[in-house]
C-alpha cells in the first residue's frame, strides 16, 4: 500500500472559472512559438535562420553551456522570425506550421532493452530533456550530473488547476512507457492525490507511490520532496511535470515527437471554461477569441494566476504550462470608502473581510490588483501558516535579501524553487515580490557555485 502523508499546512483559494470536465475542439493555432526564457537556466544558442524549414522535433536552439541539450519545434514549417531584445538576447522563435506535418524519425524503441545513458541519449536527442528540471537551482537540468532521484507530482492544487486524470485518460500506456524511461535514470518517485482514483496512477510500476492529502501548495513537488527525501547539499534531483512524462512515452512508442497538452481553460472572464488539446507554444488567439468577457479589461495569464506569466490575448502557450487563466485586471475599480465596506465578496485569509463567514465552497472572483504598496517586511509568522516545508522561510527570505550565502545554505536555499513561495507572496501583508527574491537568490547560488 502506498505510503500517505497528511498536510494541514496550507490555503485553497476557491476561484470562479474552473474548467469543465470536457474536451472541446479549437481551431488549429497555425503558429507556434517557443521562449528561450521558459527555460530557467539556459543561455540559448540559435541554430536555425528566419525562413528556413523544420521538421517536427528538429532543433531551434540549444544551451550554449550544454549543446547537447537541445530545443525542439513542436511542429514543421517555417521559421517565421527570430525576435531578439536588448544586446541581442534571445526572446522567441516562432514557427509557422505547415498544412501536412514531417516528423523527425527518432525509432521506435524498447525501454526495457535499454539502460539509463541510452535513454538519457534518447531524451536529449528528440529536445525532450530539455522539460526535466533539477534542484537546486530549479533550472533546466545539467545531463552531465547524475541526479539522486527523479519526482512527478501528478496532481496540482493551485488554484482552478487541471486535472490530470483527465489528460491521463487514453494516455495510461505512454505514461507508464514515460515513468519506465525515467526509473531506467534514476530511483523515480511518483506522487499522487488522495481523491486520484486511476489505476495508472494507484498502480504505477518501477515507481516509489506516495498519496498526499492537504490544501495547496501540496501538489507543489517541492514540498514533496521535503516530506518523502529532502535535498541536502551536493545532492541534485531531478523533477518532471506529469504532461511531459507522457511525451517521453510517445516518443518511445512512436519515435516521434507529440508535444500535445491538455490544457485547462480557466478563470472567472472565460464564458466556457473547458480543456483544449494544444501543443506546446501554441498561439492562444482562438483560444481566448469569443470566449471571454467583453466589457472590462482583462489579465491573460499562461499557467495559473499564482505562478503564471502574463501574456497579451494574441500571446502563446508557455513550455511549462497546461493552463491559461483570465481574470479582472482591476483597473476600472474605485476603492472610494472601500475600506468600510462589509466585503462579502472578497477573499480574505483572516478575519478582516466578512467573508470569513461564508460557505468555504464559495466562489471569489479576484483581480489582478496588488492592492497596496511594497512596504518593510513584518515578521508575522504568516509564511509558515501556508508552507508545509521544514524550513524558517521569513528568515530564508531575509538571508536572500541580504546576500548571506551561509544563511541561504544553512535555511534550507537548496530545497526550494520560487513556486513554492507562491502562496507566501499571496498572503504577505508587506507585498513583497517573493518569487522574484527567491529567483534571485537562487542564481546568485548558482553564479558562486559554478
Amino acid at each position: 500500500m502506498a505510503n500517505l502523508i497528511k498536510l494541514r499546512k496550507g490555503l485553497d483559494i476557491n476561484l470562479k472559472g474552473k474548467a469543465a470536465a470536457e474536451v472541446v475542439a479549437v481551431k488549429e493555432p497555425g503558429f507556434y512559438t517557443l521562449c528561450p526564457d521558459d527555460f530557467t537556466g539556459v543561455t540559448p544558442k540559435v541554430v536555425v535562420k528566419e525562413q528556413e524549414y523544420v521538421m517536427a522535433g528538429g532543433p531551434l536552439f540549444v544551451d550554449k553551456n550544454h549543446p547537447e541539450v537541445k530545443f525542439v519545434s513542436p511542429v514543421s514549417g517555417v521559421v517565421t522570425s527570430v525576435e531578439r531584445g536588448a544586446r541581442r538576447k534571445v526572446m522567441s522563435i516562432t514557427v509557422q506550421a505547415a498544412t501536412e506535418q514531417d516528423f523527425e524519425e527518432f525509432g521506435k524503441k524498447s525501454v526495457a532493452a535499454l539502460d539509463g545513458a541510452a535513454v538519457k541519449e534518447m531524451l536529449l536527442n528528440a529536445g525532450l530533456f530539455a522539460f526535466i528540471r533539477q534542484r537546486p537551482y530549479d533550472v533546466v537540468a545539467d545531463p552531465t550530473v547524475a541526479p539522486r532521484a527523479i519526482f512527478v507530482s501528478a496532481f496540482d492544487t493551485n488554484p482552478l488547476a487541471p486535472e490530470f486524470e483527465l489528460a491521463l485518460s487514453g494516455e495510461e500506456a505512454n505514461f507508464q512507457t514515460g515513468l519506465d524511461a525515467l526509473a531506467k535514470m534514476a530511483k523515480t518517485y511518483l506522487s499522487i492525490s488522495v481523491n486520484q482514483k486511476s489505476p495508472a496512477l494507484t498502480q504505477a510500476k518501477n515507481v516509489e507511490v506516495t498519496v498526499f492529502d492537504g490544501p495547496h501548495p501540496a501538489g507543489n513537488v517541492g514540498v514533496q520532496i521535503n516530506h518523502i527525501a529532502p535535498v541536502n547539499k551536493g545532492e541534485t534531483v531531478w523533477t518532471i511535470d506529469p504532461q511531459a512524462v507522457i511525451f517521453i512515452g510517445r516518443l518511445f512508442n512512436t519515435g516521434h515527437v507529440d508535444f500535445t497538452r491538455t490544457v485547462a481553460v480557466t478563470g472567472s472572464e472565460v464564458l466556457k471554461p473547458a480543456y483544449v488539446k494544444l501543443k506546446v507554444g501554441a498561439l492562444l488567439t482562438g483560444v481566448f477569441e469569443n470566449n471571454v468577457t467583453k466589457d472590462k479589461a482583462l489579465r491573460y495569464i499562461s499557467g495559473n494566476v499564482l505562478t503564471g506569466k502574463q501574456i497579451s490575448a494574441n500571446g502563446y502557450l508557455g513550455a511549462f504550462h497546461s493552463q491559461v487563466t483570465v481574470i479582472p485586471e482591476g483597473n476600472d475599480v474605485h476603492e472610494m470608502l472601500g475600506w468600510i465596506m462589509p466585503r462579502f465578496n472578497d477573499f480574505s485569509t483572516s478575519r478582516s473581510y466578512f467573508s470569513w463567514m461564508m460557505c468555504k465552497k464559495k466562489e471569489y472572483v479576484l483581480d489582478a490588483r496588488v492592492k497596496g504598496g511594497e512596504r518593510h517586511m513584518i515578521m508575522s509568522n504568516e509564511y509558515d501558516h501556508v508552507l508545509p516545508m521544514d524550513i524558517l522561510p521569513e528568515y530564508l527570505i531575509k538571508a536572500i535579501i541580504a546576500g548571506d550565502i551561509d544563511r541561504m545554505e544553512a535555511l534550507g536555499i537548496y530545497e526550494v524553487a520560487p513556486e513554492d513561495f507562491a502562496l507566501c507572496e499571496f498572503v504577505c501583508s508587506s507585498k513583497m515580490e517573493l518569487q522574484r527574491i527567491v529567483r534571485d537568490g537562487l542564481d546568485m547560488l548558482r553564479r558562486e557555485m559554478c
